[in-house]
């Protein structure tokens, strides 16, 4: 069974650290901090950049020489209000300041010095899909917004009963501009949080086939295939994406069989 599912280590500090080395591919790095009002979490960024994504709580956020102050706006991640992100390049330092209890994604991948650190604006809720396909996204750092050099950064909200990721599709071969290879991970929530969902990762010549259920705060890897995910009724899903690859561009192909689910929705 391949290792995609991966549990938190603990209840505070840094309770995920995956590298591109631990997740046996290239790219992608994805770190989880749970603080408490007064904690601290550090980091030299080295040969990477780093998106920090304030999940829920405040904290107080600086990269190298630069304090943006106190960010964040939501206690909890299911208020659907924007969340407060801060880019720090590769060759830097980043440090929070927890003053509120709080939960810090910290999304990473190689960077090239071409952008300077700053705080990430302009993020908006945006619906997506039709009927028990609907979802709702933050385009956090997509290839519209000029911020990184590698990163891609969403998240989304999967209302009760719904589907996400779906119809499947994959983002596994460098075939620009049909396909861009985009290594991702997917971090987990549920609401109430005793919940669970489920999400398959699989490849259709079936070499790899993989269904998990998921527990709040899980992190599932996908580093190639389709990877749709499914919340039960009475239980919300949300999930932070973190994708990166040789091109910071989100180019997919959706799975033979279920194509037509898209095309019949998008009109064609």
């Amino acid at each position: 069974m391949a290792d995609l599912l991966r549990k938190p280590n603990g209840t505070n500090g840094k309770v995920h650290d995956i590298t591109a080395e631990s997740a046996n591919w290239h790219y992608v790095g994805f770190g989880l901090y749970h603080l408490k009002a007064g904690e601290a979490a550090a980091e030299i960024t080295g040969d990477r950049e780093v998106i920090l994504v304030l999940v829920e709580g405040k904290a107080q956020i600086s990269v190298d020489d630069q304090d943006f102050g106190e960010l964040g706006k939501r206690m909890s991640v299911f208020e659907r209000i924007p969340p407060a992100c801060v880019y720090a390049p590769n060759d830097s330092s980043w440090k929070a300041v927890a003053t509120t209890d709080c939960t810090i994604g910290v999304c990473t991948a190689p960077g090239k010095g071409n952008y300077p650190a700053c705080v990430i604006e302009n993020i908006e809720l945006v619906e997506r899909g039709k009927g028990s396909n609907t979802r709702y996204i933050h385009p956090i750092a997509m290839e519209e917004k000029d911020i990184a050099d590698s990163l891609l950064v969403t998240e989304v909200f999967t209302p009760q009963g719904n589907w996400s990721s779906y119809p499947p599709h994959r983002h596994d071969e460098d075939n620009y501009p049909d396909m861009t290879y985009l290594e991702e991970t997917y971090y987990h929530r549920l609401n109430p949080k005793q919940g669970f969902g489920f999400q398959r990762v699989f490849t259709e010549d079936g070499e790899l086939d993989e269904t998990m259920a998921v527990s709040d705060g899980d992190v599932v890897l996908v580093p190639k295939g389709h990877h749709p995910c499914g919340s039960p009724y009475g239980y919300e899903m949300y999930y932070l994406n973190v994708m990166a690859g040789p091109m910071r561009k989100w180019r997919f192909q959706n799975h033979p069989d279920h194509d037509w689910i898209f095309q019949r929705d998008s009109g064609s």
